[in-house]
This record gives C-alpha cells, structure tokens and sequence, in this order.
C-alpha cells in the first residue's frame, strides 16, 4: 500500500493538469479505486482533490510569479478553461488572487509533494476479527448528514435526540442478527472522505435477510460479504475515531485485505449514563487485497 500511495503521488505530479486515471492505476497495482483514495485520504489527511488542487496551484504560482506569460494562459496549462475559475482555485489554496501575487510576489501557501514512509508503530495490538455474513438489512431511521472526522458530530446527535425514547426501544427488539444491538451506520460516503462532504447516516438495526422490515423505517440492503470487526474501548467517541483513523496507518498496510464499497458500522456494545465512555464493535466491509 506504501508503495502504490508513492505511485499515487507520482501519477498525480506527471498529469497535473489532466484528470487523473486512478481506477486504472489502481487496477494496474491489483488494488480498487476505493480503496486507494479511502487509504490516501486517511494517511494524508486531506481528499486526493484537495491534494491535486494544492499542487496545481504551489506550481501555477511559480508561473505568475516569474510573469512570463499572461494569466489565461497560465490558467489554460494549468487544466482551467477561464482565468476567473483558475483565479477562484488560487485564491482558495494562497490566500490571494494570482494579480496581487504577481504584483507583491506573495503570499504563497506551497503544498509539499507527499511521499509515505514505513515507520515502525503498531506497539498495541488491535481487537479484530474477521467474519463471513450473509446478506443482511439495516432498517431504521436514515438522514444526510456532513461528514465530521473529530468530536461529536451535531448533525447525528440531533438526528438520534429527536427519536422518542419508545422509539429506541422499538428498534432495539427488531433486531435480528448481528451485529447486534442498536447501531450507527454510515453509508454512501465519498471515497475520499473530505470533511463536509455528505453521508447517510442511519440508526437503526440489523435484520436478517428473509425478514420483513415495518415499512416506516428506512432500509440499506447490505449483500453477502466479509468484515472486519474491530473492538474499541475508552472515551467515547475518541476511542473510537482513533480506532477508525489506525485501521488505515496500521491495520490495512499490515494485512492482505482491502475496503470495499459499503456501509461501516458501529455497534454499542456498552456504555456510560452519560456516554462518556462506551466498548464498541466498528464494522468494515472487506475483500483480499
């Protein structure tokens, strides 16, 4: 996975003004596009489109700033078709407009070309098994919500504070099959993760397959398939988001299994009054890398 994120970073340095053919890079490296933007986004800490934006723009710079040539035609070399949308790109990634750098030489925001090293870490075990499960459902109550990597995310916490407590209840029986319990469920995530980008976000419970859903609650059909389970315990929910972030600078380079498209699941297993703290289940569908 080092190795393919550095092929990656190169692909992205050879076309920079191009779009970029990940599906086919990914293909060629025996690996899938989803996982190899889910793992870029994850170990760099930013989306590949940010990535490719902020590079684009610390190379255009040099451009404006020698003043060579004039601004639409840096735009066009750069892979934008007008001026004002190439301005607009530069200005998000410097701060400035490409005019005001070119007239003062700055300021200039430089985005370093990545390159991932191996380093040794991975001292603390982590909780996982592996298990096979057929295809089961999600049913219960689904919202959009954006994506927010750190802390609580407010969007979920009033979607699941405005189901009355009868209702968590009524859930909770429906329950099935693993995993068990009530569960927090994200699905349709983009594959690079940005923050603020859109996911749906369910809560709900897992049913199995042959059983009839009540037809007021939302349904994920979720197919056959392998998952990583992955046991956490601690302060909620920073256990669990550090949990989250090691799958990908730990758990993924150190095994022969990849992402695959489809929901994660986090299932309560206990918890404080108060959720200060919880042990949870994280949930990730997998296939051999």
């Amino acid at each position: 996975m080092i190795s393919a994120l550095n092929q990656l970073v190169d692909l992205v340095e050879e076309h920079l003004a191009e779009e970029l053919d990940v599906r086919g890079l990914a293909a060629g490296l025996g690996t899938t596009e989803y996982h190899l933007r889910r793992m870029f986004s994850s170990l760099a800490g930013m989306p590949l489109s940010e990535y490719v934006r902020r590079r684009r723009m610390t190379v255009a710079a040099a451009d404006v700033v020698r003043g060579e040539d004039d601004l639409l035609s840096i735009a066009v070399r750069h892979g934008y078709g007008s001026s004002e949308a190439f301005g607009r790109a530069f200005r998000a990634v410097h701060g400035a407009g490409p005019g005001d750098v070119r007239r003062d030489g700055g300021p200039l925001h430089a985005q370093p070309q990545l390159r991932f090293r191996l380093t040794v870490e991975g001292s603390k075990p982590m909780d996982t098994r592996l298990i096979d499960r057929p295809a089961f459902r999600l049913v219960g109550h689904a919202a959009r919500v954006p994506l927010i990597h750190q802390g609580v995310n407010p969007h979920i916490q009033q979607h699941i504070s405005a189901l009355p407590q009868e209702e968590h209840l009524r859930l909770k029986s429906l329950g099935d099959t693993e995993p068990g319990g009530l569960l927090q469920v994200s699905d349709d995530l983009d594959p690079d993760a940005a923050e603020g980008s859109e996911l749906t976000y369910l809560h709900g419970v897992a049913l199995a397959h042959g059983t009839e859903a009540p037809d007021d609650l939302d349904t994920i059909e979720v197919p056959a398939g392998r998952w990583a389970v992955f046991r956490t315990s601690g302060p909620h929910p920073q256990a669990l988001q550090t949990t989250w972030a090691a799958t990908a600078t730990d758990w993924f380079p150190s095994n022969p299994w990849r992402l695959r498209p489809g929901p994660s699941i986090v299932a309560v297993l206990e918890r404080a009054e108060d959720f200060s703290t919880a042990t949870c289940e994280l949930w990730l569908p997998v296939e051999p890398a």
